[in-house]
């Protein structure tokens, strides 16, 4: 069963077609793998389901809905959350406040039953630290909440987004290049996170440029070059492709 579909999907910037006729299905459920070389369109196909980029042709599918066009934050509403490539933090904020921020989408009172302080709006804010702290120690950050972003390393930080993004309680978690900058422990747990977030019913998406990872992790691949899609499998089927293989090693006549 399909939980996201991109159907023809096209992304220009000036004459640059990023994004060229694009089309897949994200399985409900499991974890896609969206690979390529650099500038292959990966990020930015991520940006158009998340709606920080407006789609020039196609259409996007979520749930059976069409969110095409939809502004960010009813995107993160209806249960698509994200990690950055680029880390994107409140670094003067502690931890638990990140992540209370990725909750908030969840939160029902308004700001007058905040400014009165409320009994609901004080039952909602510790179910939200609750959700918070769950989410913090899932991700094996839990004695990290009182610390400031900033003071981080930067693996951790890593982590801290994922948490953020689990705590908007999502159907589909999308993470951009998680690895990135991660030494080989930190690259193995990152693994073993991402299974145990597919094991809680929550579909992950990712951009990875670690090989291994990807082929560890992924059940579904979708291979992008100059924004089109060269190759869609299994990593068996994919790692042994002849135009993904071109694509990250080059051809003979390249070399020449």
């Amino acid at each position: 069963m399909s939980l996201l579909r991109v159907e023809n999907v096209v992304k220009y910037f000036g004459g640059l077609v990023a994004v060229d006729n694009v089309t897949f299905d994200v399985p409900d459920g499991g974890i896609f793998g969206l690979i390529g070389p650099n500038g292959a369109g990966k990020t930015t196909v991520f940006n158009l389901i998340t709606g920080n980029y407006k789609l020039d042709k196609g259409r996007i599918v979520f749930r059976d809905m069409d969110i095409t066009g939809m502004l960010t934050h009813r995107v993160v509403a209806l249960g698509i959350a994200r990690t950055f490539q680029n880390i994107r933090l409140f670094s003067n904020m502690s931890v638990l406040e990140n992540v209370l921020a990725g909750y908030h989408c969840r939160m029902t009172s308004g700001a007058v039953a905040a400014m009165l302080r409320l009994p609901n709006q004080r039952a909602e804010e510790r179910r939200a630290v609750g959700r918070a702290m769950a989410e913090l120690h899932f991700t094996g950050l839990g004695s990290q909440a009182e610390n400031l972003a900033k003071n981080l390393s930067y693996g951790n930080q890593r982590l801290l987004e994922i948490s953020r993004a689990l705590a908007s309680d999502p159907g589909l978690i999308i993470l951009d290049e998680p690895a990135g900058g991660m030494n080989e422990h930190e690259t193995t747990a990152l693994v073993d996170l991402i299974l145990r977030i597919r094991n809680r019913g929550i579909t992950v998406m990712l951009i990875e440029h670690d090989m291994s990872l990807v082929m560890r992790a992924c059940e579904h691949i979708v291979v992008l070059e100059h924004g089109k899609k060269i190759a869609e499998g299994t990593p068996e089927v994919i790692k042994s492709d002849p135009k993904v293989i071109e694509a990250y090693l080059g051809s003979e006549d390249d070399d020449i």
